[in-house]
C-alpha cells in the first residue's frame, strides 16, 4: 500500500495536472502504436512503457479534479478500514457486507483481509445495479410522460 499520506492537490498542482493530462491524452491519441516513451527528468532520460503513461494520465486527471490518489496493486489485500474507505462506507457496514457474503474475504488471525480485485468487482456490480435501476426509472418516467 501507499506509505505516503493522502494530500489533496492545491490549485496550482491541480492546474498543472490538468494541463499535463490534456497534453498526455493528446499525445497518446496521436501515437496509438507507441509502446514506450522517453521522458526527461532533471536532465536524465527515462523510458516508460505505454501502460505507465496511461496510468499517469489517469492519475493526473484525478489530481486535476482535486482528488488525492492512492495506487494499489490489483493483487493487494486490504484491511477492512482501507476497503471501507475505497467504497466510501463505514467499517461496520463493510464488515456486514463481508459477513453477509457480498464480498469475499480471508482471515489472517482475527483480522479480515479483502483482495482489491474482489472489492472492485463488488463496486462495479453495485454501479451496474444502480445504472440499471436509474435506466428503469427513466423509462417509467418517459412512459408516464413526466417530462424526462
Amino acid at each position: 500500500m501507499n506509505a505516503h499520506p493522502q494530500i489533496l492537490p492545491d490549485s496550482e498542482a491541480s492546474a498543472l495536472a490538468r494541463a499535463s493530462a490534456e497534453e498526455l491524452s493528446r499525445l497518446l491519441g496521436q501515437i496509438p502504436q507507441a509502446e514506450r516513451a522517453q521522458v526527461k527528468l532533471d536532465g536524465n532520460d527515462l523510458i516508460l512503457p505505454r501502460q505507465a503513461l496511461a496510468l499517469l494520465r489517469d492519475l493526473l486527471v484525478e489530481m486535476a479534479q482535486g482528488n488525492a490518489v492512492t495506487i494499489v496493486p490489483t493483487h493487494a489485500e486490504l484491511t477492512t478500514q482501507e476497503a471501507a474507505n475505497l467504497l466510501n462506507v463505514s467499517r461496520p457496514h463493510l464488515v456486514k457486507l463481508l459477513e453477509g457474503g457480498d464480498i469475499p474475504f480471508s482471515k489472517a488471525g482475527t483480522h479480515r483481509r479483502i483482495r482489491y480485485q474482489d472489492l472492485m468487482a463488488y463496486r462495479e456490480q453495485r454501479m451496474q445495479e444502480s445504472k440499471s435501476a436509474l435506466d428503469e426509472l427513466t423509462t417509467q418516467a418517459q412512459e408516464l410522460d413526466m417530462g424526462y
